[in-house]
């Protein structure tokens, strides 16, 4: 019966998870997203430094000035130029790897997409003046539009531009130079007309919007798309949907955390980046869940929050296969690399260990969502850390020492859910063992017996 509903489930499961592995649209989200990650990670450095979670520090960097200017801000100078612009990245990110994907110039790919995506941006912005009552507008990239708002309109001027450059070079609608031009030359006269037919579709989409009620696609595709997702995933339960979901998929041995973050993590990005404008203005903070929240809070030691597992192995385990294991996988847990034990225990396609590791992050995200949304904790500040920090050392950052303490709690829960379960592999290994050392066949050769 289990084997039945364990194929039965492998069956609707595999095709989903194999088809959003292998999607270009998913990929290119993905790995663009990684080359924003760096840049956002020092720029969160230096806002931690200026934000860090002592008044007495912060007083000082706001109240000592240098050049006219206070501390602070030439901390907020690094923030501007990485969180504020962070769409810029992200497009670009994306354009270079849908190209790739499409087979293109991956160079050009990363142009049109930016082209495509400030051709539709309004070069405006609107503010009133210290002692005026009307507001004034003069010419500008507007900070709003180049930053988290940005995100979801530069998501898809990347896909449509690469996807008309490609079309337009498979017409063959190119300038091909003779054999003699050195190759960069040959390279830019053949993107002329893919170019010039980005350009013109964008130009047409951008006179189209100026006769709408939004002005621009910015306006529309941020409060009819971006707002309505945030709003989604901005909430328990998709997080715990999503959670169960990559769990399940961890289970049969695919990785599930990388297939959900290609189409969560944008979401969580963006309020991530919301939560830290709020801080930086002295603002409450928006946003329980966003990026920190799932990386910090949800699990530990990485999927199904394996620290508190290997905890439990190493004190409370006695067969010499867990315990060797234990040893060589708790380390990286410690930095959430858990490759080791989730195919050295293993947990894929392990149905007694199977419950804890989908059910502990459950409860994690739960249990977090709850003391944030009471007060009990501070909300995570919107600081990207990578993902390897340590916990308490993240709870701390994100969320002071309550979040500190809150991760600690979680882990000893952890530990408590895992517990029984382990106990019960952990048992028979022993009785494997022994019945090994009772027959006596040292020199058979056993993965089982290969210590490290």
């Amino acid at each position: 019966m289990k084997k039945s509903f364990m194929d039965k489930l492998e069956s609707k499961l595999m095709p989903v998870a194999q088809y959003i592995s292998k999607n270009k649209y998913l990929i290119s989200i993905r790995d663009g997203f990684l080359i924003s990650m760096p840049l956002l990670v020092v720029g969160s450095i230096f806002m931690l430094i200026s934000n860090f979670p002592i008044q007495p520090w912060i007083d000082f960097l706001r109240n000592t000035n240098i050049g006219g200017a206070s501390i602070a801000s030439y901390f907020s100078n690094v923030t501007d130029a990485t969180f504020s612009i962070m769409s810029i990245f992200v497009v670009v990110g994306i354009g270079y790897n849908y190209a790739k994907q499409e087979k293109t110039n991956m160079i050009f790919g990363s142009a049109v997409a930016l082209l495509s995506w400030f051709l539709l941006m309004p070069f405006s912005t609107s503010f009133i003046p210290e002692g005026a009552t009307e507001a004034i507008t003069v010419p500008s990239i507007p900070l709003e539009w180049v930053g988290s708002k940005g995100i979801f309109l530069g998501i898809l001027c990347a896909f449509l531009s690469v996807k008309i450059y490609k079309f337009v070079e498979d017409k063959g609608w190119t300038i091909k130079m003779p054999s003699g031009v050195p190759p960069t030359v040959g390279q830019s006269f053949a993107a002329l007309f893919p170019i010039t037919g980005v350009i013109i579709v964008f130009f047409i989409i951008r006179l189209i919007f100026s006769f709408t009620p939004w002005g621009n696609a910015f306006e529309f595709i941020y409060k009819i798309l971006q707002v309505p997702l945030q709003s989604v995933g901005d909430s328990l339960g998709t997080m715990l949907g999503v959670y169960l979901f990559a769990h399940i998929l961890w289970f049969f041995g695919i990785h599930g955390t990388n297939i959900t973050d290609s189409v969560f993590r944008p979401i969580l990005y963006a309020l991530s980046a919301e939560n830290l404008r709020a801080l930086e203005v002295g603002q409450p903070l928006p946003h329980i869940i966003n990026t920190q929240f799932q990386d910090l809070f949800a699990t530990f030691g990485g999927a199904g929050s394996t620290l508190s597992l290997l905890i439990a192995m190493f004190f409370f385990c006695r067969s010499k296969r867990i315990k060797e294991l234990g040893k060589i996988s708790i380390v990286p847990g410690i930095f959430n690399i858990n490759e080791p034990i989730i195919f050295g225990l293993p947990i894929v396609l392990n149905p007694i260990i199977a419950i804890p590791f989908i059910l502990t992050p459950m409860v994690n995200i739960l249990i977090s969502w709850i003391t944030m949304n009471i007060g009990l904790v501070p909300i995570c500040n919107g600081v990207i850390m990578p993902w390897t920090t340590p916990p308490i050392i993240s709870g701390f950052l994100s969320s002071g020492w309550q979040g500190a303490l809150l991760q600690v709690f979680l882990i000893a829960l952890g530990v408590v859910i895992y517990y029984p379960f382990i106990k019960t592999i952990d048992k028979q290994y022993l009785k494997d063992e022994a019945e090994v050392e009772a027959d006596g066949n040292d020199e058979d050769v056993s993965l089982d017996d290969l210590t490290f």
